[in-house]
This record gives C-alpha cells, sequence and structure tokens, in this order.
C-alpha cells in the first residue's frame, strides 16, 4: 500500500523519512523520527507504536534491529505489518510480513532502508534506492525527495496516489552558524499533502518554496 525511505545523515544528528501511498494522511502515521536517536517507517496495517516504541528503546541503545523485532514478536498483527528503521550509528532493518501484499519487500543501503507494499513491482523500491545513491552529498532532505519521486515515476503503489509526506529532523551540526546564515540542516521540515491527485508532485512545490522562503527570510 506504500513506499518508503528512511535515512540518516552520516555527517550529523539528523534523520529523514519520505513516504508516499493511496490512503489519507499518511504523514500522521508511518513517519517516526528524531534527531540523534534514528528514524522509523510503520507501514501495511501501520501499527503506529513501532515507530513511538520502536524510537524510545532505540534510544536506550538498542539496535533497530533488537528493537523492533522485540516489538513485532508482542504484535499479534505482525504478519501484517512492514517495518524500517535506521539508528545513530547507521544500523538498519527492515522486515515484511509473510502476509503484506505484493509486490512487496525492501532493499537496505549503507545510511538508509527503502520498503515498500502493493506496489507495482520491485522496480519501485529500486529507483528509489538508486536516486537516493545517485544523491550522494547532498543534504538529505533533497536526497529524500529525489527518492520519492523515482519511486513514483517507477509505478509507486499500484492501487493510486493520494498522500505523501517528508520529514526531516534538524541537524545538531551546525549550532554554531551566524544567525543570519541560511542552512537547511537547522531546520525541522515536516510537509504533508493529504489528499490529492498527484501527491508526490505536490509535495515537491511546497518542498520548492519552503526552501525558497528560508532562504529569502
Amino acid at each position: 500500500m506504500t513506499f518508503s525511505i528512511v535515512t540518516r545523515d552520516p555527517g550529523s544528528a539528523s534523520f529523514g523519512v519520505a513516504v508516499s501511498t493511496a490512503v489519507p494522511c499518511v504523514g500522521a502515521i508511518v513517519p517516526h523520527a528524531k534527531s540523534g536517536v534514528g528514524a522509523v517507517a510503520t507501514q501495511s496495517y501501520s501499527n503506529i507504536w513501532l515507530g513511538i516504541d520502536g524510537l524510545r528503546l532505540i534510544e536506550t541503545g538498542l539496535s533497530p534491529r533488537s528493537a523492533l523485532e522485540g516489538l513485532l514478536a508482542e504484535d499479534p498483527g505482525s504478519a501484517k505489518r512492514q517495518v524500517g528503521g535506521i539508528d545513530a550509528q547507521g544500523r538498519t532493518f527492515a522486515f515484511t510480513g509473510a502476509e503484506c501484499i505484493e509486490w512487496c519487500g525492501s532493499r537496505e543501503g549503507v545510511d538508509y532502508s527503502v520498503q515498500g507494499n502493493m506496489l507495482a513491482g520491485a522496480q519501485v523500491v529500486e529507483a528509489m534506492a538508486e536516486a537516493y545513491e545517485a544523491t550522494a552529498g547532498k543534504w538529505i532532505g533533497i536526497r529524500l525527495m529525489a527518492a520519492l519521486e523515482a519511486g513514483q515515476a517507477a509505478g509507486g503503489d499500484r492501487r493510486g496516489r493520494e498522500s505523501a509526506a517528508l520529514l526531516v529532523t534538524p541537524s545538531d551540526a551546525t549550532k554554531g552558524a551566524p544567525p543570519d546564515a541560511f542552512d537547511a540542516r537547522l531546520h525541522r521540515m515536516d510537509i504533508r499533502v493529504d489528499q490529492h491527485a498527484e501527491p508526490v508532485a505536490e509535495l515537491r512545490l511546497i518542498f520548492d518554496a519552503l526552501l525558497k522562503r528560508r532562504r529569502d527570510a
């Protein structure tokens, strides 16, 4: 039903999640992230506690695998769940339950994990991963947006399009920057398109407009 990517900026404490699906208000459910801790995407009959409690357990020092596998073991609906996570050490974990709807699966890479279910095909996940890797060195907000657009262009959710979201937590690596210096890493970005015929394209318009206004502020 959904395609998403979770990632961290290896040079700072910033994390991000980008996601799109064919139901409304995906940004209120799937993405969870905290600076210095990690990020989790919980989807496919989403259990938001995988995100809330997952981050809490990761903050105690557990790896995403240990934290999320423990929560899934206690979840009676785990066979229908899909989840991806990453922590401050760059450790990733992705899980796709046996009852998730095809095409479903994931791809983990350096500092990211991409996952999706009920997709047009495996090419969606592959395109997202390739777009993310191709933008190495850029701010993670830019990389997440590129990955989401690539996933949509590759077919996205096979049921259609309705909502999209992008969440990036602020970095603490640039706290010493002068107050008049714009740096996207200093800001939290939380953009949601809740009901739209082209949610990823609309997300891009908002993303670009927000960056421009922050630079001009």
